[in-house]
């Protein structure tokens, strides 16, 4: 079978897999209801994102029976996705206390940290850092906060499926550009998956991802990305420089509610995004420019840092700095009755 099929069987299976969990959203009413916190003005059926989290998990059986991945690589991000999107999926159908999504959410980080033998040093300023349990610390801080901060960002018509998409595709550019041609099947197959569900919820969405979906998107590009630390630090640079329209806005945002004393974990629409898609009274402009600042912004500079050895936390400062002017700029945090 060529890539190209496969890539294509992928995306039609999502699709169709998108396709039957409407109907069933439909016939149990798990319909987003508009409210006072949301961004969308019509009742839209949720939790597509399961055919997400099933196709790409049967794509990674397939490229572990194939030698195309380590088990340990199979193991930490199977099983930390299968768990978060668990958790995702009972929230979903009712709900679960925010303490108890938190242990599910650092049981998956600390899965995936011992699967893959924690972190590598740190390369950064033309040194290197070996952390140790401390980096280790850190870095279940980072999944948790990436999956938490997916779900965050989720909340306007397919933004959350583009950031993968574009993200996803970025990487793989990096690896090819750099020769890493066996880390590349993971991020692509990840993409095609997204693709199907991204035909059902491209503006104006058919359907929502739910949190099982964005969970495991979350989850599973933090997994990527550490696992691509183990082969050059600088692939870990790329990504995070990649996820920078996401990471920026849900963490500028975070941090201004905190010091305004909210309660982190309730429904908002202050992110930067929410409030953009105010603005322009549309979905579709902001989630289209996510995509082209993704490809035409942060993946330039990625490749500088990868290929064309700019130190990988001057390439991060350079790539968010404009990101953090935005997120002013739209008013990412504020509180909405100022």
């Amino acid at each position: 079978m060529s890539y190209g099929w496969l890539i294509l069987i992928v995306s039609a299976a999502t699709f169709i897999l998108t396709a039957a969990l409407r109907r069933y959203a439909l016939s149990r009413s798990l319909i987003d209801i508009p409210n006072a916190r949301s961004s969308h003005s019509v009742p839209t059926p949720r939790g597509g994102g399961i055919a997400i989290v099933v196709t790409f998990l049967a794509t990674l059986c397939l490229l572990f029976v194939s030698d195309l991945i380590s088990g340990a690589f199979f193991l930490a991000g199977a099983g930390a996705g299968s768990l978060v999107a668990i958790v995702g999926f009972l929230d979903d159908h009712g709900h679960i206390a925010a303490r108890w999504r938190l242990l599910g959410h650092f049981t998956a980080a600390i899965w995936v940290l011992y699967w893959l033998e924690g972190i590598p040093s740190v390369s950064a300023l033309g040194h290197e850092f070996n952390l140790g349990w401390i980096g280790c610390f850190f870095a279940v801080l980072y999944l948790v906060w990436m999956l938490n901060l997916y779900n965050f960002m989720d909340g306007i018509d397919g933004i959350a499926s583009v950031e993968a998409v574009t993200a996803c595709i970025g990487a793989c550019a990096l690896y090819w550009m750099s020769d890493a041609n066996d880390l590349i099947w993971p991020p692509l197959l990840l993409a095609a998956s997204v693709v199907g569900f991204l035909a059902w919820n491209f503006p104006p969405a058919r359907i929502f991802m739910g949190d099982a979906g964005s969970g495991f998107l979350g989850v599973t590009l933090g997994v990527l990305s550490l696992q691509a630390a183990w082969t050059s630090f600088d692939f870990f640079w790329g990504w995070i420089i990649l996820l920078g329209v996401f990471i920026v806005d849900a963490t500028f945002t975070l941090f201004r509610r905190l010091l305004r004393g909210e309660k982190v974990y309730e429904a908002h629409r202050s992110h930067a995004y929410q409030f953009a898609s105010r603005l322009y009274r549309k979905h579709l402009p902001v989630t289209i420019v996510v995509g082209l600042i993704n490809l035409f912004w942060l993946l330039p500079i990625a490749v500088c840092v990868t290929r064309y050895s700019l130190d990988g936390l001057l390439g991060l400062l350079l790539a968010y700095a404009p990101l953090v002017v935005l997120a002013v700029k739209y008013h990412a945090g504020k509180y909405e009755a100022e």
